[in-house]
């Protein structure tokens, strides 16, 4: 028996159990629905597939649509790009490979930046910078962004996750104004890695602790949402400056699509970015004060 794709299923019934029946176009429908969304055949409809076929995938079952299906499915489901580039992965027609490749147990290498980014992150003095990898694993800071957030370099290197730091250390949940949305989008931006990088082993473990050890990952790791983190603004209450609004960019790596730099800034003339300045300078002596990490 052919193995089942278990978290192409769950994806598949949690999308669509979100939708809204009337907001799909869909006729009105005097039967009473018992559970909320749209029921298989509706979506097979707005999809142009059979029923059958539409319950196989949900099933788990182990086949690959064709590209204009798989359009398709993710317009009847009303997925956004993340949420499709997720249903690619999980049907493995994604950048990750076939579904053979996904489920041969192959250990992706472990990531390290290039020397000169880290020589490009050092001299950028006032713009907080941090590099996530696969698993959001904090593969590099600079200065001012270990003052705005933490001092990953400090923490054992298990511990330099940044979704592991603001589920699980109070210092992060104290942080974040808005802590809720941005510990929920760091789980579903999680949720989106691991789909594309189901063997990465470093990745699972952290799942297990943090479903172990976070009541909040676990309700919204089941909710299997998705989310791309390409830019937004978050919301702090720093304990050296205070209050302050800052936004991020996100740059790609050419040639390492696992690699994502995040760039924070805040508005010209605004109390956020004289907050900034002030930290880049307090930043400036307390590490001239500290000793240096043990090597």
């Amino acid at each position: 028996m052919a193995a089942i794709n278990r978290e192409l299923a769950d994806f598949l019934r949690r999308a669509r159990s979100q939708q809204d029946p009337q907001r799909a176009g869909l006729p009105a429908d005097i039967r009473v629905r018992r559970v909320p969304g749209l029921r298989r055949e509706e979506v097979a409809l707005l999809a142009g597939v059979s029923t059958d076929y539409y319950a196989r995938l949900e099933q788990g079952r182990r086949i690959v649509p064709s590209p204009a299906v798989i359009a398709a499915l993710a317009r009847a489901l009303n997925l956004d790009p993340a949420g499709q580039s997720h249903l690619e992965d999980l049907i493995g027609a994604g950048s990750s490979g076939s579904p053979r490749a996904r489920t041969s147990g192959a250990v992706p290498g472990v990531q390290r930046i290039r020397p000169g980014v880290q020589q490009l992150l050092d001299n950028l003095d006032t713009v907080p910078v941090l590099v996530l990898g696969r698993g959001s694993s904090v593969l590099a800071a600079n200065r001012l962004a270990r003052a705005l957030f933490a001092d990953f370099e400090r923490m054992p290197a298990r511990e330099r996750n940044y979704a592991r730091w603001i589920l699980l250390d109070p210092e992060a949940r104290a942080l974040f104004v808005d802590w809720d949305q941005q510990a929920r989008t760091a789980v579903q931006s999680l949720r989106l890695e691991f789909g594309a990088h189901p063997n990465d082993r470093s990745t699972t473990e952290l799942i297990d602790d943090l479903r172990a050890r976070s009541p909040e990952f676990e309700r919204w790791w089941n909710e299997h949402r998705v989310y791309q983190r390409t830019y937004g603004t978050k919301k702090l209450r720093h304990p050296v400056v205070g209050d302050l609004s800052i936004d991020y960019e996100t740059v790609t790596l050419p040639g390492d699509k696992e690699t994502t730099v995040f760039l924070y800034s805040t508005e010209p003339n605004s109390p956020s970015q004289h907050a900034l300045s002030l930290l880049a300078s307090w930043s400036l002596s307390s590490a001239s004060l500290r000793p240096a990490p043990p090597a």
